[in-house]
């Protein structure tokens, strides 16, 4: 262990923002064990792939990564290669013998053992660490990619059974944290000077199941609604944003609770997946898209001007033209903000992977030329709501393509440019008058320099 002060590490960080907060928590291990951070992976003698199975070309990208470094540690065996995450959890020991030269391959249940299992290999062992475990409470100091917003995971896990997703069998069943152990992460993280906080969830409403006791009406005593009014007025936070939300368990009283607390912004993220009920009912969603309509007016009627966000697919399995356009149709009436949308891609291990109803890939990536022409069509006219508007925007960073302008995120995450000396500014929140809007983000000028 003698040898770590002098060693440095790099990550990089595949897939989904759980995949973030967890490559945070595992660099906060490495720089407590004496590693120091390296910028390009080629300067580090410690390389972790924290990876994402979601889609094929995820997985695709990490073994061409891979190859790179294997050969670079056949000149220099000291390298540390390391698969960490969902495509580590997946494919397990048949990534050692896909690429030999690896020393450690690790699920996302085992991010916060990083250190013991790094003792093993650091004493000659080839390990592999796939097995369920009860996540330990996360004592881990993440080493933060931000000084101004931050990750806390609150569930890890999911339950749902989903026909096209491989998320349980990677990150295994629902685990709820103590809201004791959140709010005290999250009074640490106001005390550094963290302004704003995302609360993370793979399925974030299932918060609380899992854990014990009940209320006199017999549901259960810790819910994710109480949870948001239990770290609501933590000293120093200014921002709570939550994400994901399952339609099947999305509640009025959740809402109402959005609209009564100041800091919790309003901008909602809800994967609806398929404008189509034979199709949610293949996928095994549990809702039909009248229900998610509901949940909309519902946001709609409690907080007029939220931001709606969501997830869709396109191309599963048997998707006609027909039920292609109830999508179309969905995303046309609601009006969304912002949609992450994807071609349908078998996951191994998934039931919809091995139906015999797939579609060609030139129908997939049709359907999703359309569908992302819609999409950015209604965000440019969702976004001249902005013109002219005062929004309160905190500061996060410099813009990379202009250094004369910051960059931050109003209440309802519409990415924000104006001008300003990132050294004065970061993590400060200001009104900015909205002078120009594009489809996903903003510019504009401080109130102050403004002629209003």
């Amino acid at each position: 262990m003698t040898t770590s002060s002098q060693r440095r590490y790099h990550i990089t960080t595949f897939g989904c923002q759980m995949n973030k907060a967890d490559s945070e928590r595992m660099a906060g291990i490495l720089e407590t064990m004496g590693y120091e951070w390296a910028e390009a992976p080629d300067d580090a003698d410690l390389i972790l792939y924290n990876t994402c199975t979601i889609r094929d070309n995820a997985e695709q990208k990490v073994y061409s990564y891979l190859g790179r470094q294997a050969k670079r540690k056949q000149e220099q065996p000291d390298l540390t290669l390391i698969v960490a995450g969902c495509v580590a959890q997946q494919e397990g020991e048949k990534l050692l013998r896909r690429v030999p030269e690896l020393d450690l391959v690790m699920g996302p249940q085992h991010a916060n053992r990083l250190q013991d299992l790094l003792e093993e290999v650091l004493n000659g062992s080839q390990v592999v660490a796939t097995e369920p475990v009860h996540i330990m409470e996360d004592i881990t100091k993440p080493r933060r990619d931000s000084q101004v917003t931050a990750w806390v995971n609150v569930i890890y896990g999911c339950n749902e059974r989903c026909t096209y997703c491989v998320v349980p069998s990677v990150r295994g069943i629902e685990q709820s944290r103590s809201p004791e152990a959140i709010r005290a992460e999250m009074e640490e993280l106001g005390r550094q000077g963290y302004k704003e906080i995302t609360l993370l969830g793979q399925n974030i409403d299932a918060y609380g199941r899992d854990l014990p006791g009940t209320k006199a009406d017999g549901s259960h005593l810790h819910t994710f609604t109480d949870l948001l009014y239990y770290v609501h007025d933590i000293p120093g936070i200014e921002r709570i944003r939550f994400a994901t939300s399952h339609p099947r368990y999305f509640t009025e009283r959740l809402i109402r609770a959005c609209a009564e607390l100041p800091k919790v912004c309003e901008h909602f993220h809800i994967p609806f997946q398929s404008g189509d009920n034979e199709l949610l009912k293949a996928m095994s969603r549990g809702y039909t898209h009248e229900k998610y309509r509901r949940i909309i007016d519902k946001i709609r009627h409690y907080v007029p001007d939220a931001a709606i966000s969501a997830d869709a697919i396109v191309g599963f399995p048997g998707e006609t033209e027909a039920q292609f356009e109830n999508t179309l149709k969905l995303v046309q009436d609601i009006g969304f903000d912002q949609l992450n949308t994807a071609a349908y891609s078998p996951r191994p291990g998934t039931p919809a992977a091995l139906w015999e109803n797939q579609l060609s890939e030139e129908v997939k990536s049709d359907r999703l030329q359309r569908l992302n022409h819609l999409v950015a069509q209604i965000a440019a006219e969702r976004s001249q709501r902005y013109l002219g508007r005062v929004e309160e925007v905190l500061v996060e960073a410099a813009n990379e393509k202009d250094p004369t302008q910051v960059m931050g995120r109003t209440r309802s995450n519409r990415l924000t440019f104006f001008p300003g000396q990132i050294e004065t500014l970061k993590g400060k929140t200001l009104p900015i008058k909205v002078t120009e809007v594009r489809a996903f983000s903003l510019t504009g000028v401080a109130v102050e320099a403004a002629v209003v």
